[in-house]
């Protein structure tokens, strides 16, 4: 099993908190969110990571050199961060991953150790899902019957929807191997370099390959996109 972290993203909606680093590498409690990431795939026995770096990407990787010196992590520059979106982040990580078995995250995500447990436990390709009110911006999911991802997307009806992607992922090698077949047809043919990765997850439900949904809203994860949201996550981690 490896992880990719995607990592590339500016956070203009986190300024001036992001004016010299990137969000991953802000402090939440005692820890940055980063190595709070870092901690809890250790944890769960996963030594092989690549992280997608972008914005200020250099500072990441020292950081993480000097945090994480026996760990095996390769890194990847998205020179094209400030044009392009997590699609073509993704999009590079495929050396490493095409054809293997991949646990994929989101580097914004403060979470608990056992919401990833749940996800590598789980049968098949499998994306954790949190219930609550749902908007536009949310990604939401919307299942058949058996639990199986039918759509995702933030434009499709929050009343058939189940709830919201957290951005943590597990994919099967088979279903790595189909992602990259459609992200090369989805950026390389059509030039979708500015969409987000769901869009190929969701082209792939029509092929055959789809998401089991895992139900984590008991597990603690919470989405960082605002100032309001690290000062909320500071408080509920300041001893940790």
């Amino acid at each position: 099993m490896i992880a990719v972290i995607l990592a590339a993203g500016m956070a203009t909606r986190l300024r001036p908190l992001t004016d010299d680093r990137p969000k991953c590498l802000l402090q939440v409690g005692t820890k940055t969110l980063l190595a709070r990431t870092i901690d809890a795939l250790v944890e769960n026995a996963i030594s092989e990571l690549v992280i997608v770096t972008g914005y200020r990407g250099e500072m990441i990787r020292q950081a993480v050199e000097a945090a994480y010196p026996a760990l095996n992590v390769h890194y990847i520059d998205n020179a094209d961060y400030r044009t392009t979106n997590n699609i073509y982040s993704l999009w590079l990580a495929k050396p490493f991953i095409d054809g293997r078995e991949t646990l994929l995250l989101d580097s914004d995500i403060l979470l608990d150790a056992s919401l990833i447990r749940a996800i590598l436990n789980a049968e098949g390709s499998a994306l954790a899902l949190n219930r609550h009110t749902l908007g536009e911006e949310e990604m939401k999911i919307v299942t058949a019957p058996d639990g199986r991802m039918v759509e995702i997307s933030k434009t499709c009806d929050p009343q058939k929807a189940v709830g919201e992607s957290v951005g943590v992922e597990k994919m099967t090698a088979d279903y790595t191997s189909a992602l990259f077949r459609e992200l090369a047809k989805m950026i390389v043919v059509e030039g979708l370099s500015g969409v987000f990765y769901e869009q190929a997850f969701q082209r792939l439900i029509a092929q055959g390959h789809t998401f089991n949904i895992i139900d984590t809203t008991d597990y603690f994860s919470m989405e960082l996109d605002t100032v309001a949201d690290f000062e909320l996550a500071g408080r509920l981690t300041a001893d940790q």
